[in-house]
């Protein structure tokens, strides 16, 4: 009787527990696969929603370890934008309590898709929607198998931090003009890489694919609003060409410093669409030559303790200085734009005799009179003036930005009341796929740098995840004037520091 009443208890906590039942009878050395996705756009009305936002979840067991991956289209996962601080660690603490899948084997990502305005749904729904996703992944694991590819997309971006014959740097932004062509010496690096895990069901139907590319989602699309921007186009054009309910999960990548070629452009809409389908395409491309196979997971999370900057001080008094040198030198201006411009016009079109027919200047040299020629010298030196104080016009715009972001910085730093930021750096390997994170805006350099040093052949970098702490630019960067070190928290030897935690993590995934 007692055998049968224990027997009973037993089979109903089995039964209670759910997926956390069905994933832990995965046998070890197999390995079982789940996805699904919710649904996170805003439910604010007024908003207009051109295509919705999801979080999207992959679990992974292996009889052993369990992991989940979650790539978001938001800006950031906590620090800015619609998520807060506390969604991480609440997100994670159901998890573990409900899935029994470890807090630290669960990797956020955001894909840093940031149009102006509202566009996740509240707080409390982020988490319970995102949990929700993972809740069903896990619910349905079946029997998989997985392999990994690198494909290669150099069409749609660039490094958008300009490097000036002067050394300095000079960020493109809507929010100051792009510097004078013959003051532009470079661009700088770029990573092309689409790095590809794709997970199958046994009988070779595709079931998830992950894929992780440097980039910076702002485009937006013709009529505005919300949107994935084309890191969400990519994955629907994946999604759609492979059926059979495969899912398509976007990792953002080392992009802190990408751009798209055509961010800039003033004379076509702002459309993200056909650059992610050639996105999609690129990366569906390589997704059908690559072979699968078991796998085994692994997975490494350990914190890193990052100096913060402390000279800001110094940087906004060199510009303070800077901004003032400029200010004078708009003395001594003679025209306004109503005389500028019929004037420039005159001399751009007819630089030999702007002022009148040349027979005039002709006349005038037979006679020995030169009344055309010294106001035409005249006008050219107004002229040059005019448009040396447009210059200084755009680079005090910059300059304007610049100090009011290191202030805004200085601020965050201060209040944070220590010299610290800890930052969890997680390393996950799943087969031949070994993917190593930061919370930070890495730019493509420390990402390159990483991929080189890793013992493993197929690396990649997942920024922008478990957190924010804004950007991660190269210690030979700072003070050369690029707007990812002004609006940067942390001190240049941070990247040492998460440089050689990465490798190490990445030598001890197995």
């Amino acid at each position: 009787m007692y055998l049968y009443i224990a027997l009973l208890i037993s089979l109903s906590l089995l039964w209670a527990a759910g997926p956390v039942a069905a994933a832990q009878t995965t046998a070890p050395g197999s390995l079982r696969a789940g996805v699904a996705k919710s649904d996170i756009t805003t439910d604010a009305k007024g908003v207009r929603v051109n295509d919705p936002l999801y979080a999207k979840a992959l679990v992974l067991d292996d009889g052993k370890v369990k992991v989940a991956i979650i790539a978001m289209d938001a800006t950031a996962i906590g620090g800015i934008g619609d998520i807060g601080d506390d969604f991480l660690p609440k997100l994670r603490a159901r998890i573990q309590g409900e899935l029994g899948i470890p807090g630290d084997h669960v990797l956020v990502n955001a894909s840093h898709t940031h149009l102006p305005g509202r566009l996740l749904c509240d707080a409390a729904e982020q988490v319970s929607r995102t949990f929700d996703a993972v809740r069903r992944a896990a619910g349905n694991l079946v029997p998989a198998k997985v392999g990994t590819g690198v494909g290669h997309e150099d069409r749609i971006s660039m490094n958008r931090t300009l490097r000036l014959k002067d050394g300095k740097r000079w960020t493109i932004r809507h929010t100051n003009p792009c510097p004078p062509d013959e003051e532009v010496a470079g661009v700088g690096p770029m990573d092309p890489e689409i790095g590809i895990l794709r997970v199958d069901r046994m009988d070779g139907r595709p079931l998830a694919v992950v894929y992780n590319f440097a980039c910076h989602p702002y485009l937006g699309v013709p009529r505005g609003g919300v949107t994935a921007d084309y890191p969400g186009f990519a994955s629907k054009v994946i999604e759609e060409q492979l059926g059979d309910g495969a899912m398509a999960l976007f990792l953002q990548g080392a992009g802190g410093d990408i751009t798209q070629v055509l961010y800039k452009d003033v004379n076509r809409p702002r459309d993200a669409e056909p650059q992610g389908t050639m996105l999609g395409l690129s990366t569906l491309k390589t997704l059908r030559q690559i072979h699968t196979k078991p796998a085994t997971i692994s997975v490494i999370s350990e914190t890193l303790k990052l100096p913060r900057k402390s000279d800001f001080p110094q940087c906004i008094e060199s510009l303070q200085g800077e901004q003032a040198r400029l200010l004078a030198s708009l003395r001594g201006t003679s025209l306004n734009f109503k005389t500028f411009l019929p004037l420039y016009m005159k001399h751009a079109l007819h630089p030999d005799a702007p002022s009148y027919y040349s027979y005039r200047y002709l006349q005038a040299e037979k006679t020995g009179t030169d009344e055309l020629s010294a106001i035409d010298a005249q006008n050219r030196g107004h002229l040059e003036k005019y448009l040396r104080n447009i210059h200084t016009m755009e680079k005090l715009a910059r300059i304007q930005d610049q100090i009011a972001t290191l202030q805004r910085h200085q601020a965050i730093n201060t209040k944070a009341g220590e010299p610290t930021i800890s930052t969890e750096i997680q390393g996950i390997k799943i087969g031949d796929f070994a993917l190593i994170t930061s919370p930070a805006e890495v730019l493509v350099e420390v990402g390159l740098n990483v991929k080189k040093a890793s013992p493993h052949e197929h690396t990649f970098v997942a920024a922008f995840s478990n957190g924010y702490i804004h950007y991660g630019p190269p210690a030979s960067e700072y003070g050369k004037g690029g707007y990812e070190t002004t609006e940067c928290l942390l001190a240049p030897q941070w990247q040492k520091l998460y440089e050689d935690k990465a490798k190490e993590i990445l030598r001890r995934l197995r």
